[in-house]
């Protein structure tokens, strides 16, 4: 006992329980503390190491623990870069992040060797080494964007793609330096290197999303799924280091081929940036600032020239590179501090590359780089962390600003989801929370609704702890789930009412389980919802988790442009498209088609689509053809009477065993007017009534469609 109290006595500490404590505490009140000052909270994270590091209070030391948190916080850092990169944005912006990567090398090498040959006296290798370091950059102010919810935007993205250009091109330069310093600088170590770069990549790419989507289909368990994911980052990571690359550059390829099967709204991926922005990333930066020795700058005059040099240097030629770029591809003033402040900062590249010049001997006893130069990157990191985490933070604000107002709507959003199977509810909430709009912030209304009588008791209980799952399930995804258990004599009136009680936008169930060979496809309580309701039905079968589809193939009938919840469907459809980083391709009438591309096109440009014209919905046999086990099919039909309602439909059951070895989706669109039938479905006189009427409207449906 005495002994614990003498170690906390006396500092720095070294008892691993308080170590822990004092990190959780920094963690926990500098976000709090420097909120109130609108400081960005990675800058109060290094200042707390800088504080309570060994050149601050000396409360505690930089141990083991911070090295292998701090390794973990950057490769964490990197691995979410890649995993939340609008892959389909990165395809259409890849140019100009080439060209930004570019820059934001170019500029500052080019005045690294200048400064470091003139002012600093630095010999030729030695000043390519400090340009180098002048040159790359890592995405330390990353986690701001996600705060601020513009991690997706084509800055964010380009400033990504700039950032892989400009560090795998630093790290070639590193080889190369250290090639020639042992002996190895002839054209079989670039073969080789070249060599093991490709195969590398092309492993990572090739072979890591076929295993995960091996896994995904097969384990379900969340704990199963997060252990997964980060032990294929430290393989990615492990290997990039035996191939003579950095660590974080393998760690930014695993979140690259994990990408589209996490999407953004899965509850994996919150767990993930929930981990890493709690504790891994916050450790990560207090490990830095725990390195930066501020006295320093007023002991060594040659570390002050170094510092100024690095810190001025870089920050004007990033900054120039920014805006060159900005203005080169017409982009805004928020979107150049955006691209600015993701090139700005330094860490564990610049450390790394410093680290090596310091053991890399010219002469007995003389090295490449001296401590001067160590110390004068240490203080770079600060200051470019500092500069990088404003900026960055200014135009992320703004472009978020600037989002809201233009997100503006009046989407009636509510999503409703009737449950009573366990195996059919995970994929009814997941394709919901893909379908969501994540601006709108609403979350999803759980049903359940059994029989009023004894055996409606025992299904009540087991449907509640059924939506005890579903709100599990959303609320690790961060989304809000308003449950309701409710007790009727018929089932379809309890879901109608629960619908018309809660003002719901839509209905999304599974198909019903066919009990006996007399069950029709639909099954009664489907039919009569859709003779109940005019708001949207969607019924999914799902044989597979929806994040391991390749692509959603859409079926549009002719005129369906007219129809109320056009842009309904055609927006859940686009955002579920974007959020999988699928291909969605429409099948429909070239008039159809066109419509379908100019709202797309408006409003989710993020989305891939493709377009096929298709007149004759007579057969789907045909298209049967093109149907695969990772695809989903999606057709949308229409209520007899509707403008876009075909005879045709009424073959969808018995044409649907050409698509049993896929999911497939059935969408019935909102429809003008009131339900076709009377919620209380009592009457057999009133169902007369609608056969007679339907029948009339699917006459001169089937005549409106053969004169068009």
């Amino acid at each position: 006992m005495m002994q614990e109290l003498t170690n906390l006595i006396h500092f720095p500490i070294t008892n691993d329980t308080w170590i822990f404590f004092i990190v959780l505490c920094i963690i926990l009140f500098a976000p709090i503390l420097l909120s109130r000052l609108r400081i960005p909270h990675i800058i109060g994270m290094i200042l707390a190491g800088i504080l309570i590091g060994p050149y601050g209070l000396n409360i505690l030391e930089r141990d083991a623990s911070f090295e292998l948190f701090g390794k973990v916080g950057i490769f964490y850092i990197m691995f979410l870069a890649g995993l939340e990169m609008d892959l389909e944005g990165f395809k259409r912006t890849r140019t100009e992040g080439t060209i930004l990567g570019i820059l934001t090398f170019l500029l500052p090498f080019g005045a690294g060797m200048l400064m470091g040959l003139t002012i600093l006296n630095y010999s030729f290798w030695a000043s390519v080494l400090l340009a180098s370091i002048l040159a790359s950059h890592t995405l330390v102010s990353y986690p701001i964007t996600s705060r601020y919810g513009v991690n997706r935007r084509s800055a964010v993205t380009i400033s990504i793609a700039a950032t892989m250009v400009a560090l795998l091109t630093a790290l070639i330069i590193l080889a190369a330096i250290s090639a020639v310093f042992h002996g190895q600088s002839d054209w079989v170590f670039w073969g080789l290197f070249a060599l093991r770069l490709a195969l590398y990549c092309a492993a990572v790419l090739l072979i890591v999303p076929r295993l995960a989507r091996w896994f995904f289909r097969t384990y379900a368990e969340p704990v199963t799924l997060f252990t997964f994911v980060l032990a294929v980052v430290f393989l990615c990571g492990g290997i990039a280091e035996l191939c003579g690359l950095e660590g974080i550059f393998g760690a930014f390829l695993a979140g690259l081929a994990l990408n589209r099967f996490i999407p953004h709204v899965s509850p994996l991926m919150n767990r993930l940036e929930f981990v890493g922005n709690a504790l891994f990333i916050p450790y990560f930066l207090i490990g830095v600032g725990m390195l930066i020795n501020i006295q320093l700058l007023f002991q060594s005059t040659e570390t002050l020239l170094v510092v100024l040099v690095m810190v001025v240097v870089g920050t004007a030629t990033k900054w120039l590179a920014a805006f060159a770029g900005a203005r080169l591809f017409h982009r805004s003033n928020d979107e150049a501090w955006m691209m600015f402040g993701l090139t700005e900062s330094h860490a564990a590249g610049a450390l790394a590359m410093v680290m090596v010049g310091t053991q890399l001997e010219i002469e007995p006893g003389v090295y490449l780089m001296n401590d001067a130069v160590l110390n004068g990157v240490v203080m770079m990191i600060l200051f470019s962390c500092i500069i990088s985490s404003l900026a960055t933070d200014y135009g992320a604000r703004r472009m978020a600003l600037y989002d809201e107002k233009k997100g503006m709507t009046s989407d009636d959003e509510k999503i409703m989801i009737p449950m009573r199977y366990p195996d059919v509810m995970p994929n009814l909430v997941s394709l919901a929370l893909l379908m969501r709009n994540p601006k709108l912030n609403r979350g999803l209304i759980g049903l359940t609704v059994s029989g009023d009588d004894e055996k409606g008791m025992q299904d009540r209980a087991r449907g509640k702890r059924l939506l005890e799952e579903a709100e599990k399930m959303c609320l690790a995804a961060d989304v809000r789930m308003q449950t309701q258990s409710r007790l009727a004599t018929n089932i379809c009136n309890g879901i109608l009412h629960a619908l018309n009680e809660n003002d719901a936008s839509e209905i999304i169930m599974g198909l019903h389980h066919k009990r006996s060979i007399v069950d029709s496809f639909y099954g009664s309580l489907t039919t009569n919802l859709l003779n109940g309701m005019f708001r949207q039905l969607i019924i999914v079968k799902c044989i597979m988790p929806p994040n391991t589809l390749r692509s959603m193939k859409v079926v549009v009938p002719p005129k369906a442009e007219f129809e109320a919840g056009f842009h309904r469907w055609l927006d859940r459809l686009s955002r579920m498209a974007i959020q999988l980083g699928c291909r969605i391709t429409f099948f429909a009438p070239k008039t159809t088609l066109e419509r379908i591309r100019s709202y797309v096109q408006h409003n989710h440009e993020e989305a891939r689509i493709a377009l096929e014209a298709m007149d004759d919905w007579e057969d789907l046999m045909m298209l049967s053809s093109q149907t695969q086990e990772d695809h989903m099919w999606v057709f949308i039909l229409a209520r007899r009477g509707s403008v876009s309602y075909l005879p045709d439909f009424e073959e969808i059951p018995s044409q649907m065993k050409y698509f049993s070895n896929c999911s497939f989706m059935l969408i019935y669109p909102d429809q003008y007017g009131d339900p076709q039938q009377d919620v209380t479905f009592a009457a057999p006189r009133v169902q007369t009534q609608q056969t007679l009427y339907t029948s009339f409207m699917k006459f001169i449906s089937g005549w409106m469609h053969k004169n068009d």
